[in-house]
């Protein structure tokens, strides 16, 4: 029976957490929290394919996520696209950083190449914060409101934050559609095998160098439709979203919820946000809390609040 319950949880794992995600408008104090998680998560969720799945830690992905949010911005600001080229456009430029920084990073490994993601996001900052008539500089860059969407028989407006939220909510279900699809192929036993013995996936016949630098682009990519997704929410983009903060942020998301499961990173993002919601309205010391939630956990739940969960399912 347990075994059956955990074949179905893996067959149908996108469903129960679209389901879960529908639901998430109805639990949360406010819309604009649900929207941050379902965004987040997503954010989360392109993170743990690489760290979680393969195993590389990496201190630069908001690079991905704020070139993603700059794409979207920069389309809509100087391009005059819509909302859904500007998206796609985001992406396009989250997967272009990725690439570029993929071919320094991956060559290394360890400490070593969570160092040169960091170096290299921080490296993205920098131009970003100096491009001042593109970026808007330390201002960020601003009037990219999209108000609503036009489909011909139906227009969705976006200054209603659930109608907002649902419109997101089919984006970020797409791609967890496909991140279940490239988890369930053969290229995401590749880098499951990788992550549990490098050398025995080397000895198989897998080319590990070329496997780790093309997850590494698919993560910058998702990490990118994140930041197109909370740009468009927020109608601005703010230059910290490319500081190393939003990495860390990141990184602790994806610990919390537990890394290597596909629903985890939305209880990550949804943990720490409310943290920021709740304890935040108390003390501008919110951080401090959410500091010792995490080192709690990485002490007493190493796996994380879902990981910990399915553990103990399994047991």
């Amino acid at each position: 029976m347990r075994q059956i319950l955990h074949d179905w949880g893996l067959r149908y794992r996108t469903i129960f957490t679209g389901i879960s995600l529908a639901l998430l408008p109805f639990i949360t104090p406010h819309d604009a929290l649900a929207t941050n998680i379902l965004i987040f998560g997503l954010f989360a969720v392109g993170f743990n394919l690489l760290f979680g799945y393969l195993g590389l830690l990496s201190f630069g992905h908001a690079a991905f996520f704020g070139g993603g949010a700059y794409g979207a911005g920069l389309a809509i600001a100087h391009l005059d696209m819509g909302f859904l080229g500007a998206v796609c456009f985001g992406v396009l430029l989250a997967t272009g950083l990725s690439i570029i920084i993929g071919i320094f990073a991956i060559r290394s490994k360890g400490i070593y190449f969570a160092m040169i993601t960091l170096a290299l996001a921080q490296l993205v900052y920098y131009v970003f914060f100096q491009m001042t008539s593109l970026t808007g500089g330390e201002n960020g860059l601003r009037g990219i409101t999209v108000k609503s969407i036009d489909l011909g028989y139906y227009s969705i407006n976006l200054l209603n934050s659930k109608e907002k939220y649902y419109f997101l909510f089919i984006f970020v279900f797409l791609a967890l559609a496909l991140v279940s699809r490239i988890l369930k192929s053969p290229f995401g036993g590749a880098i499951e095998a990788i992550r549990e013995n490098e050398n025995r996936a080397v000895a198989c016949g897998y080319n590990v160098k070329v496997t780790k630098y093309i997850a590494f682009c698919i993560s910058g990519g998702f990490c990118g439709l994140a930041g197109a997704l909370y740009a468009l929410h927020i109608s601005i983009v703010p230059i910290d979203i490319l500081h190393y903060q939003t990495s860390g942020m990141v990184v602790m998301m994806a610990l919390l919820g537990g890394m290597g499961s596909f629903f985890g990173p939305f209880i990550g993002a949804a943990i720490f946000l409310l943290i920021e919601d709740v304890v935040g309205v108390w003390t501008s010391y919110w951080q401090l809390v959410a500091g010792v939630v995490f080192i709690l956990f990485v002490l007493y739940f190493p796996k994380g609040i879902w990981g910990s969960l399915v553990d103990w399912a399994r047991r």
